[in-house]
């Protein structure tokens, strides 16, 4: 038994295909299938049921599987020590971003942080919370960057910032005419909002009272997975949408008149950052913390914002 076989089966495990996990793995599917069955022949037990599509891990295969990757976590541990040790700031950092933060927050900090780390790699991939939680939790992914509260003990959120929602709204609705407004103010059947499966509209729902099954009166019914898309239907067809404050910050003067906030205390979410509580980066992960904070809108740079978190 090695560390090579040990990749070898938590890779198949994560891709649940020998070529891609041999892809992933850089060899050939042959070379991987031939250690994987080294070991398995070595163990006296299967670890992977081929006869299923998808392939799926046996029983005792997903024990030594979970095994395997607490043994790679501690072998990747002992190289982070010595670069401690050495004062090395190096490696690779795998990240996940929410797609209603990547677009307003990875151009503020991106450049800055590879120019001041030029010896750490930053991988960024946009996914939704769940598929980044996932991720975290089989080591695919470093950091999270993420604006809903995870129920996970297994994962640990650093806080970064605290941002408001604002009501985008069509001239067509009675709202237009208001300074101020209230979420009860808000027609449910006005409302545009993102796809099943982001944070953001779970909680928009939250913050006007709507339910999953909440029965809408209009004849057309659409998803989107960008808030500019929601925007341009505002703007085209009437209606409503929430904004968080750094799409904001990119609107024109003349889309700002569109804008109207929520009576005091608004209504807001935190980013923050999720990691594995067993992850072993971090000294990089708290590097992109500091590269991220120091590059932050004066407007987000205030810890003690009084809004009311979704």
């Amino acid at each position: 038994m090695n560390i090579q076989q040990l990749e070898y089966i938590v890779a198949v495990d994560n891709h649940r295909h020998f070529i891609q996990a041999a892809e992933h793995c850089n060899v050939t599917q042959p070379t991987l299938s031939m250690m994987i069955r080294k070991l398995e022949e070595e163990l006296s037990v299967k670890i992977f049921d081929r006869t299923k599509q998808p392939i799926v891990p046996t029983s005792v295969g997903r024990e030594i599987i979970d095994q395997a990757r607490t043994i790679l976590r501690e072998t990747a541990r002992i190289n982070e020590i010595a670069k401690h040790f050495n004062g090395d700031l190096s490696g690779e950092l795998h990240v996940g971003v929410i797609p209603t933060i990547a677009p307003y927050l990875l151009p503020h900090f991106v450049n800055p942080f590879i120019s001041n780390y030029p010896d750490i790699k930053l991988h960024v991939s946009e996914m939704i919370t769940d598929r980044i939680i996932t991720a975290l939790k089989t080591g695919n992914l470093d950091v999270g960057i993420i604006a809903s509260v995870s129920e996970e003990n297994s994962l640990q959120e650093i806080p970064l910032y605290k941002e408001r929602f604002y009501a985008y709204v069509s001239e067509k609705t009675d709202l237009y005419a208001k300074q101020y407004i209230l979420p009860t103010d808000i027609e449910p059947n006005e409302l545009w909002l993102l796809e099943e499966g982001h944070c953001f509209r779970t909680q928009i729902q939250r913050l006007c009272e709507l339910s999953r099954s909440s029965q809408f009166g209009n004849s057309f019914s659409y998803r989107s997975g960008s808030i500019e898309t929601l925007i341009r239907m505002v703007e085209r067809n009437g209606g409503i949408t929430i904004l968080p404050e750094m799409a904001v910050m990119e609107l024109s003067d003349e889309r700002r008149k569109h804008i109207r906030h929520f009576r005091f205390p608004e209504p807001a979410r935190e980013v923050c950052l999720v990691v594995n509580r067993e992850q072993m980066k971090a000294r990089l992960i708290g590097a992109l913390q500091q590269g991220i904070m120091a590059h932050l809108p004066e407007e987000l740079s205030n810890k003690e914002l009084e809004v009311r978190v979704l």
